[in-house]
């Protein structure tokens, strides 16, 4: 058996830090020859939203009298989690001014997003916005307006973010104009959506949310013999199953052989790749990979 070390002297210096190559010392022939995993350490460091994905944006809406404004919330790239959203989206609606300030000095956005555990789903809440500032409450400078006529804003969930927050693409909001809007009966082809006595619509997502859409890691490799599995480079699936930033190690309980093709070898190119099959972008490129090679015999007097 012959253990190979991969490590970030082995990364394929091209930015994403997910494709590391080894170079034997001499041409080898590899012949009746088994690749399996032996161990992985590397760090949690791939993002969930980002310009790439273009999974990063979606839009709502303030009115001024009777000027709509459409608002853009594009999200940096990062590794986000609901609550993350939402109070991202709550740093957006300050910059733009689009909040008024209580009396007891809280701050009061037109919408937010929130996890729904019982439901498993993502909950949009859009307010009723006045048509005049209330009683005891403050604006900050450069606040936009009142609108003519009370209604909530309108959020619109493009493609790509409607993954994140399990929304199908396209799904927009009701204005719910002078609190007027009477939602539908809920179904299992729409959105659930409620409304309460002060004009507040609660929608609940309608597919299941994919907060993180690479949950699980692919590792490829070339010149690889598996006519079973497309592609029949996979080799092992890693699982993230630490916090962001911490450290994954994994080795499996057993090795999980699989064929080389015969012939003469200088390099053996790894990749890791997303759940979509697409590399995925590794941020730090600290990490060891252990690689083990066996004969055919070894592989079947071990199986034995």
């Amino acid at each position: 058996m012959f253990i190979l070390v991969l490590n970030q002297t082995n990364i394929i210096p091209d930015g994403g830090n997910n494709k590391l190559r080894y170079k034997f010392p001499n041409s080898v022939h590899l012949t009746n020859k088994y690749i399996a995993v032996s161990s992985i350490s590397m760090f949690y460091s791939w993002f969930n939203i980002t310009s790439g994905y273009g999974n990063n944006r979606f839009t709502y809406t303030w009115t001024a009298g009777a000027v709509t404004t459409t608002y853009n919330i594009i999200i940096p790239d990062g590794l986000y989690n609901i609550p993350d959203l939402n109070n991202y989206c709550q740093f957006i609606m300050i910059q733009n001014n689009t909040y008024w300030i209580t009396g007891t000095g809280q701050f009061v956005y037109p919408f937010e997003l929130l996890l729904n555990i019982s439901r498993y789903a993502v909950q949009i809440n859009t307010f009723l916005v006045p048509t005049a500032l209330p009683l005891g409450s403050t604006v900050p400078t450069g606040f936009p307006g009142w609108p003519t006529v009370t209604q909530n804003p309108v959020i619109s969930i493009p493609a790509n973010f409607n993954i994140i927050v399990g929304y199908s693409a396209g799904f927009t909001s009701n204005s719910n104009l002078n609190n007027a809007y009477v939602p539908p009966l809920a179904n299992k082809t729409n959105n659930f959506v409620s409304k309460n006595s002060i004009g507040t619509l609660s929608y609940l997502s309608d597919l299941a949310p994919e907060v993180q859409p690479n949950n699980n890691v692919l590792l490829a490799i070339s010149n690889i013999n598996n006519p079973y599995s497309q592609p029949s480079s996979i080799i092992y699936s890693l699982n993230p199953n630490v916090n962001i930033g911490e450290q994954i190690f994994a080795q499996p309980p057993n090795f999980m052989w699989n064929k080389l093709i015969d012939g003469v070898y200088n390099e053996i190119l790894l990749s890791i790749l997303g759940t979509d099959l697409n590399p995925l972008i590794i941020n730090d490129p600290n990490m060891t990979i252990l690689l083990v090679i066996r004969d055919k015999d070894e592989v079947l007097s071990a199986s034995k």
